[in-house]
């Protein structure tokens, strides 16, 4: 008899479903995702998004309904986003206190207490030029906009936001913010910082989602897809001035980064799935090129293996109200 020489089988540890899922390394629950919603002021039914399909823009008034369907799913945390139809250069509404964000922070926490709400701080959805500051000399003045930072987290903050998530990606945002809250009594607030945020063609969809008309790019503020020493600077910067959670942005085409800060740092780590990613899937899964419950386990579950924390993804309702996780 021929001998087949075989000195290690690592099969034997996929033998059988159990054995499988005893020895899988990287594991999904609902803890682990965020679902980022879209809440936009005097709508009187849901919109879709075309881009992005299963996802609506929610009417302000149906809010308490969806977050207690939220809720209800098993899912923790949710990141808020407003649509608002008070635009003007600055975005002053969102440091209005009875302004879109401050309402929907309360709706959601008079709803459902115990909810984990994260405020996005930006103004791309609240200014009529669509950039995330302000605007002087055709460029975003970035110590203005920190100013105006500052004031949107405060409100939000006050309203009843566990966490504030500045994106705006503007120099200084982290140590501001964490300032400004400490100083109005807030220190135990948290700060999620989008703090390696790319100059991405993945967030077309979201530009649908939000309204956002904007003049221009965002490539004096957001980095270059190219860089990867200048990436993982960026978050090292914000550990240093205060940040609780990081973020990479977006997550699928940046595994590496998220891989090199997770070996940086001992913070919990956060990636964005981000609405390109999203409609990808769901626009194959469509066309009958792929599986698309198969498609979305899989790349959560590398964002997930290449050291992530924690997911935003436009999935997580969808897989909780399905209980495929």
């Amino acid at each position: 008899m021929k001998m087949i020489n075989i000195d290690k089988r690592p099969r034997r540890l996929r033998v059988n479903v159990l054995m499988r899922k005893i020895f899988q390394e990287c594991n999904l629950n609902l803890d682990k995702l965020v679902f980022p919603i879209f809440v936009e002021e005097n709508l009187h039914d849901y919109k879709e998004i075309k881009t992005m399909p299963g996802i609506m823009r929610i009417p302000e008034k149906k809010l308490p309904y969806e977050i207690e369907r939220i809720a209800k799913a098993g899912i923790n945390m949710v990141l808020l986003f407003g649509i608002s139809h008070k635009l003007d250069s600055l975005g002053s509404d969102t440091w209005n206190e009875n302004g879109l964000i401050a309402r929907i922070i309360r709706i959601c926490k008079n709803t459902v207490p115990e909810i984990i709400l994260i405020s996005d701080i930006c103004f791309c959805q609240y200014t009529d030029h669509g950039h995330c500051g302000v605007i002087r000399n055709n460029t975003v003045d970035n110590d203005q906009t920190l100013i105006n930072m500052c004031k949107q987290a405060v409100v939000a903050t006050a309203a009843g936001a566990d966490f504030v998530a500045p994106s705006a990606s503007m120099d200084g945002q982290v140590k501001n913010i964490r300032k400004a809250l400490d100083l109005s009594g807030f220190n135990q607030t948290a700060i999620i910082s989008y703090s390696t945020k790319f100059a991405s063609s993945f967030y077309g969809p979201f530009r649908e989602a939000t309204g956002i008309n904007i003049t221009g790019d965002r490539n004096t503020y957001q980095i270059n897809p190219m860089n990867r020493r200048e990436a993982i600077r960026e978050s090292l910067i914000d550990i240093n001035e205060g940040a609780d959670v990081l973020m990479v942005k977006p997550a699928g085409a940046y595994l590496d980064i998220l891989r090199d800060i997770r070996g940086k740092t001992q913070l919990p780590l956060s990636a964005y799935q981000v609405s390109g990613e999203y409609s990808m899937i769901k626009f194959a899964a469509k066309a009958g090129a792929i599986n698309e419950y198969k498609a979305i386990l899989e790349s959560l579950g590398s964002i997930r293996r290449a050291g992530a924390d924690i997911i935003f993804s436009y999935f997580t309702l969808d897989l909780a109200e399905k209980k495929i996780i």
